[in-house]
């Protein structure tokens, strides 16, 4: 493991400060970390803690470990690439598959597939890993970014942060909103009656919530729906459309019990997606088509 150098020039600065503007890629926990572990020197001696001075001349070394694997398993699954290079993957992900690893959901998820999909990753955190962007429930479809390196993962995850990043989601309802098109803002927290569940609740108990949604076609007792959420909330779409009295079809834990399609899962697509990509200047639109089995929804509605 070799060590890096750098040497300041002018003045004095917190260690941790100076090696955020050497190393950009880097981010400023994961230096600190490295710091504590004792990977740092300042002209040959261990650096005690982060706010150390470094001062004008003293030399820097810094031992950065190879990524360490994460005790994630890589697990051969296909996979629906929209996008790649060495920095992303934009993937369109099925309805059924859980994103990342938890209790009950220990393999089988996207993060295990992109592991085996992409050998190039270089790690986050310090964990041979998949950097999740954002996420979507294991029953919505559609668009999901995925970071293969740190620099990647904060690049993305600044612009979902500053609200830069344009989502569109396609919803098929139960009924039809109160207006054609038109904003919903309802705070979101935990459900006080069920800690499962998220809820739309008073300002005090929960996080801003925005949605923007627009009439796309009208059924006699459906309503298809562009969907487009400001902010990022656990559910927020579904709760949303909850709220108003016309929630996603086939969605049985904030809707109608008992699903009005004939499709074992909640119509909920991300469509689309708009972002600019790490290095670039200029936004990219990604689509991810809607999934056969929604597909067949809405020409049946469109039969009767």
């Amino acid at each position: 493991m070799e060590a890096l150098e750098f040497t300041l020039r002018g003045g004095s600065q917190r260690l941790d400060k100076f090696l955020v503007s050497c190393l950009p890629d880097l981010s400023r926990s994961r230096l600190q970390a490295l710091i504590r572990d004792g990977q740092v020197k300042i002209n040959g001696q261990t650096a005690a803690k982060s706010g150390t001075l470094v001062e004008d001349g003293q030399v820097v070394q810094i031992y950065l470990p190879e990524p360490a694997p994460a005790g994630l398993q890589p697990e051969k699954y296909p996979l629906d690439i929209l996008y790649e290079d060495g920095n992303v993957i934009v993937v369109n992900k099925p309805a059924g598959m859980v994103v990342h690893p938890s209790a009950g959901h220990a393999s089988g998820t996207l993060v295990n597939a992109a592991l085996a999909h992409a050998p190039d990753l270089t790690g986050i955190g310090g964990e041979i890993r998949p950097g999740v962007v954002h996420r979507l429930d294991k029953d919505t479809s559609g668009i999901i970014l995925l970071a293969k390196n740190d620099a990647a993962h904060r690049w993305l995850q600044a612009q979902f942060k500053q609200r830069q990043v344009e989502k569109i989601y396609l919803a098929l309802v139960d009924g039809k909103p109160p207006t054609p098109k038109g904003r919903i803002e309802a705070p979101i927290g935990r459900d006080p009656k069920n800690r499962q569940k998220m809820a739309v609740v008073p300002p005090e108990k929960g996080r801003e919530a925005v949605s923007d949604f627009f009439t796309v076609e009208n059924f006699s007792a459906h309503t298809l729906l562009q969907v487009h959420p400001l902010t990022g909330r656990t559910h927020q779409i579904r709760l949303h459309l909850a709220f108003l009295k016309c929630p996603v079809a086939g969605d049985t834990v904030y809707g109608r019990k008992r699903a009005s399609i004939p499709v074992r899962r909640h119509f909920l697509h991300a469509w689309r997606l708009t972002i600019c990509l790490p290095g670039e200047k200029t936004e990219r639109t990604f689509e991810a088509p809607l999934p056969p089995e929604l597909q067949e929804v809405l020409s049946q509605l469109r039969g009767r």
